[in-house]
């Protein structure tokens, strides 16, 4: 049975406020020059890095136009969709869920548009595990420090991973450098993001979300950065983690025996 809070009657990850917060850009999530217009730009370095090492790791042939094809993916906070259309694309049989109704319609309508064959829902996390549902690579990418409870969100959805399988985290890490860019910078000076967008005592240290996950049987197998190169403004991954950062972990277990 599904645990929900007392006093909101939703399940503990979800904060009602952030829940909002993405309600109300919803209808703005697929135009590259609207409020979005940083995401797009984060997003195309984000989704370039993914092509690359989520074949290579599931020991796929990354020339292939379809790299993924027959993988189960789950893509949890999935917004509009825009990480979730290239997954599909690279051939795996994608599910996206977030927790905000306009953003699931928004997908929908998108990947109908596009004549993907994506599989979305209003769900969270949570709903999948009662349903034991399982996936070869579940993302959680920018969903994170948007959660009222990280360590049952990190639980609930590392419980859908497979056994062999992939777990994609991406988030803020907890620095001065993060404070000073992402909260400072994108929101206050700059105008990226609209104020309020984050709450820089909610990111989380990429040692954190591994000793979180450590006793569910997940290790670390790749870290990267992505930075913002300020002359030509665009993304691209670096070693560095002071800001954002990806993490890719593996499950432990046998994927036959699933």
């Amino acid at each position: 049975m599904l645990r929900k809070d007392m006093k909101t009657g939703l399940p503990p990850t979800v904060d009602p406020d952030e829940i909002a917060r993405f309600e109300a850009l919803a209808e703005d999530w697929w135009n590259p020059d609207g409020r979005m217009k940083l995401i797009h730009s984060f997003n195309a370095a984000r989704v370039a890095h993914l092509r690359k090492r989520l074949p290579a790791l599931m020991v796929r042939d990354i020339r292939l136009e379809r790299p993924l094809d027959g993988l189960t993916l789950l893509d949890v906070g999935c917004g509009a969709g825009v990480v979730t259309e290239p997954m599909a694309r690279l051939g795996a049989l994608v599910l996206g869920i977030d927790a905000a109704e306009r953003n699931v319609r928004v997908a929908t309508v998108h990947a109908d548009q596009a004549g993907l064959p994506i599989g979305y829902r209003q769900a969270v996390p949570e709903e999948l595990v009662a349903e034991r549902r399982q996936f070869d690579i579940v993302l959680s990418l920018e969903v994170v420090e948007h959660v009222a409870d990280t360590d049952c969100f990190l639980a609930a959805t590392g419980s859908l991973v497979a056994p062999g399988g992939l777990l994609v985290i991406g988030t803020l890490n907890r620095t001065l450098v993060s404070f000073v860019k992402a909260i400072i910078g994108a929101e206050y000076v700059l105008g990226w993001l609209p104020r309020g967008t984050h709450d820089w005592r909610r990111f989380m240290r990429p040692d954190e979300i591994a000793s979180t996950l450590a006793p569910l049987g997940f290790s670390v197998i790749e870290t990267c950065g992505l930075e913002l190169a300020p002359i030509t403004m665009r993304w691209h991954t670096t070693r560095s983690c002071n800001t954002n950062y990806l993490q890719i972990y593996r499950r432990r277990g046998d994927p036959t025996a699933a």
